[in-house]
């Protein structure tokens, strides 16, 4: 049935409802057909032409009746699906009020049909007065079962395709579901309509075998073609299959989010508790899409390390300890030259050229970039997540970013990097909203201090005595710089640097 009605929107959206009752026509007419010729049956009658013919008058005319009443409640809709300038709120909002008009209104003019069909039907088989009156009141009671079985999950099914069309991938319409009623009050209803239905509809026909006494086998042949030829195609096709497609849709969403995948909202077409459900589905989908573009963008401008630990742990982790750290700093050589005679644009792109060196560099030997100072960098191992051998990593790091520069600049960029091991305060510091994970001591000072002293040695990398002793081997061709005096320390600092195997 979902095929049929979104075909129907599709070709035919402008005229929607004229079409929905067309086909409402032909898809009810068995129905009908089969109470009609139960009637004639049960007066032992033969003018089943005469109640076909009648059956098709009444249906048809019910069928315009209905498609004129609601069609003034619709026409939003239609005129935003032929293109009209309609506000597409009020235009799905239409269709919410559509189909809560529709259930009350069927709830009392779906018997008229079948009761002044069961009368008009009953009169041309021949029953008397009171038997009319009797088939009157048995063919409304059988229209309000009918109409029971199938008046929520038929409106909602007939609306469904204009509300996925109309609301899109947008969220104008998650405010629009009730939680009430919900799927299983209306299934419950469902259940109990459709056993009352095939109760009376199975004694009646029951009643036209005379011979059903004698052979009660008879009685279970009747149940089992009222089961397949009504129940069914009828009930479970187009009552069942339609309520669960929302549910259907659920499981499939479910998925996808389990998957990664944020991307699809669940389409909100059911106007009760499985609509407001897949409201809520898509408002939680949304918060997690978002929390997956802070967390995308909170490591695009804070180090990937750091923000996981922070999303995971809270800030707390940050308050303040003391850690045995090695502090890398990264400078570039005669920058200011170089910023005076090239434009803004220029100064900015060299330096990104360079942090995207230094940046993947620190991260994959398990350091930190801490800030960026300008045009440098100041890199830590071993804050704020633990790491073995800090120096070492730290070492390591500076070759690779000497290695990586001298590859991709020459001589066009020269960089220096001062490393020093020793204590540090790694913690929050900041306030009015305004935070920062930093590290305070004088072993960060230290290693700025050697940093500017490689431009006197002309080394491109030194490290502290204190560095040297955390590794746990020296390195090849470590060279001793001797001991040199550094502003804000009384007492000289030994240094080291490496012979690099390019100029």
């Amino acid at each position: 049935m979902d095929r049929i009605w979104q075909w129907a929107w599709d070709r035919h959206g402008a005229r929607y409802m004229w079409v929905v009752w067309a086909i409402v026509f032909f898809l009810t007419l068995p129905a009908y057909f089969l109470w009609s010729f139960l009637i004639v049956a049960v007066e032992r009658s033969g003018h089943y032409l005469e109640a076909a013919a009648v059956t098709v008058v009444v249906l048809l005319v019910w069928c315009c009746a209905n498609a004129l009443a609601g069609r003034r409640q619709f026409r939003p809709a239609e005129l935003w699906a032929a293109g009209h300038q309609v506000d597409r709120a009020s235009a799905l909002e239409a269709t919410y009020t559509y189909a809560r008009r529709w259930v009350p209104r069927m709830l009392w003019a779906g018997p008229v049909p079948y009761g002044v069909l069961s009368v008009l039907v009953g009169a041309i088989a021949g029953a008397g007065g009171t038997q009319l009156i009797q088939y009157a009141v048995l063919g409304a009671v059988i229209g309000t079962a009918t109409t029971l079985v199938g008046v929520h999950s038929t409106a909602e099914a007939v609306v469904r395709p204009a509300r996925a069309a109309i609301a899109g991938d947008t969220a104008i319409g998650d405010h629009l579901p009730r939680s009430r009623p919900t799927f299983a009050s209306w299934s419950s209803v469902l259940l109990l309509a459709s056993v009352f239905t095939f109760t009376v509809c199975g004694a009646m026909l029951a009643a036209v075998f005379d011979r059903a006494r004698d052979q009660p086998v008879l009685f279970a042949a009747i149940g089992g073609a009222m089961t397949v030829v009504v129940g069914v195609p009828f009930t479970v096709g187009a009552v069942f299959a339609q309520s669960l497609r929302p549910i259907r849709d659920l499981a499939s969403g479910t998925e996808r989010v389990a998957a990664g995948d944020y991307t699809q909202r669940l389409p909100v077409v059911q106007d009760d508790d499985l609509g407001a459900l897949a409201a809520s589905f898509n408002r939680m989908q949304a918060g997690l899409a978002e929390r997956r573009r802070l967390h995308a963008a909170f490591g695009t401008y804070v180090d990937p390390a750091l923000a996981a630990k922070l999303l995971e742990q809270g800030d707390d982790v940050f308050t303040g300890e003391r850690r045995e750290v090695t502090v890398m700093f990264i400078d570039i050589r005669d920058f200011t030259p170089y910023a005076e005679a090239h434009s803004a644009e220029d100064t900015v792109t060299r330096l990104n050229a360079l942090f995207e060196i230094v940046v993947p560099a620190v991260v994959q030997a398990g350091g930190h970039v801490n800030k960026f100072l300008g045009d440098g960098a100041l890199a830590v191992f071993g804050a704020p997540n633990d790491l073995p051998d800090h120096a070492d990593a730290a070492l390591r790091t500076a070759l690779v970013i000497d290695r990586l520069v001298a590859q991709r600049f020459g001589q066009d960029l020269r960089i220096g990097i001062g490393i020093n091991t020793g204590v540090v305060i790694a913690g929050t510091i900041g306030g009015g909203g305004k935070l920062e994970f930093t590290l305070i001591g004088d072993t960060v000072n230290v290693a700025a201090r050697v940093e500017q002293l490689t431009k006197t040695t002309g080394d491109t990398i030194l490290l502290t005595q204190p560095c040297r002793d955390a590794l746990p081997s020296r390195p090849p061709g470590l060279i001793d710089r001797g001991s040199h005096a550094l502003k804000g320390k009384s007492a000289p600092v030994q240094v080291f640097s490496l012979s690099l195997d390019h100029p």
